[in-house]
């Protein structure tokens, strides 16, 4: 059995290069994010569903992030319907690739939205990565066509960095690349220990 760790942390808190660290030691990493992505894109899991339930939210044969945004401001059930049919397809992914890798003594969920969404109950621990909000700040600032209110709009939809740190079994900072990536080996060890063989 391997040891399942959800990975989260909020915007610009070093989250891709953490689960990059954890990729380059060999530890198998399922990215919500990208899971979506390609249900969206052209062929995708999400594309017929959604294309049944809202027409208008597909263009060239995959799905319109815009024209869902657009959907989602204007009817009050929207979210909702989309949830309905994007999670339990997210779900059979991830099922699906704990099982591709369960011969692997760790495999790491990463999740965005873990805390929000009450997914760290099907887990055996989880991980928050975080940096001071001066730190987070500069660095989401400074992706392209950032602007503050913009900033200010995902941080409201997130659960504050240190309530996610309270719940967290295991936190790592984020702020040295050094020390991170030291940080990560070192859990690594942790979970794996003795588990290796298994």
């Amino acid at each position: 059995m391997s040891f399942i760790l959800g990975l989260t942390g909020s915007i610009g808190m070093g989250k891709s290069t953490t689960t990059g660290f954890f990729r380059d030691a060999g530890i198998p990493v399922w990215d919500a994010d990208a899971a979506v992505h390609a249900m969206y894109a052209k062929g995708g899991a999400a594309v017929a569903p959604l294309a049944a339930t809202h027409p208008d939210a597909i263009q060239d044969g995959a799905v319109n992030r815009a024209a869902l945004r657009d959907w989602i401001a204007q009817v009050p059930t929207a979210l909702t319907q989309i949830e309905a049919i994007v999670h339990p397809l997210v779900a059979q992914d991830r099922a699906a690739f704990i099982a591709q890798h369960a011969d692997a003594p760790l495999i790491v969920l990463d999740i965005p939205l873990l805390f929000e969404g009450g997914g760290e109950k099907a887990l055996d621990a989880t991980l928050v990565v975080s940096a001071p909000a001066d730190v987070q700040r500069a660095r989401v600032l400074a992706r392209p066509g950032m602007t503050e209110a913009h900033f200010q709009t995902i941080l409201s939809k997130q659960m504050p960095d240190a309530e996610k740190r309270a719940r967290a079994t295991y936190v790592i900072e984020t702020t040295s690349l050094e020390q991170t990536r030291a940080d990560v080996l070192d859990l690594i060890n942790r979970l794996t220990g003795g588990q290796s063989d298994a």
